[in-house]
């Protein structure tokens, strides 16, 4: 890969990486959101199962319109990579920043009033969770925004090393479109 190819690499990921940052964004947001609203809550999810292909949909845009149709594994994996990088970076930035100005204890309230419905106690009591889960409401409450924001760009960085291995298979092309077309005739 030449200079002039990393650039060009680097630019649409960090391009695109807004874009899923915006959606994951929207993801989180839904998921605050869902813990009022259960359709919400579904919402979210679907939104965050989304974003590998949405991944995978802005990697083919760059194959086609950046690559003229061409892209090796290796490089469509570093664009993944980096994609869910800058993405993560955007997120976490977004997740610190509710957690330090938003917040207020509106997510570890929401999930003792979980733990503290008759279903919540009956489903710790039917597993055996209450020392397990006594301990995960400590440590949750302990966490400052800065640690949040670090576990999401964490997560973010692990989904982009796992999730592009298979992006990367699936978009990879050695021929382009067009002269696979012309070679058929």
């Amino acid at each position: 890969m030449t200079p002039q190819e990393y650039v060009q690499l680097k630019a649409f990921a960090r391009q695109d990486g807004v874009l899923l940052a915006l959606l994951l964004i929207g993801g989180f947001a839904l998921y605050i959101s869902g813990l009022t609203n259960p359709i919400l809550g579904v919402m979210a999810m679907i939104v965050i199962l989304s974003s590998p292909f949405y991944a995978a949909s802005r990697l083919r845009h760059f194959r086609d319109y950046g690559r003229e149709g061409i892209i090796s594994f290796s490089r469509s994996y570093a664009y993944t990579i980096l994609l869910f990088f800058y993405a993560g970076v955007l997120l976490a930035i977004a997740v610190y920043l509710y957690f330090a100005f938003l917040d207020k204890g509106f997510l570890l309230s929401k999930m003792m009033e979980i733990l503290q419905s008759p279903e919540g106690k009956q489903a710790i009591q039917t597993y055996g969770l209450g020392a397990q889960m006594d301990e995960n409401i400590r440590f949750i409450s302990e966490m400052r925004p800065i640690d949040f924001a670090l576990n999401i760009l964490t997560i973010n960085i692990i989904s982009g090393i796992m999730l592009g291995i298979p992006i990367a298979a699936i978009t990879q092309r050695t021929i382009a479109k067009s002269d696979s077309l012309n070679s058929q005739r």
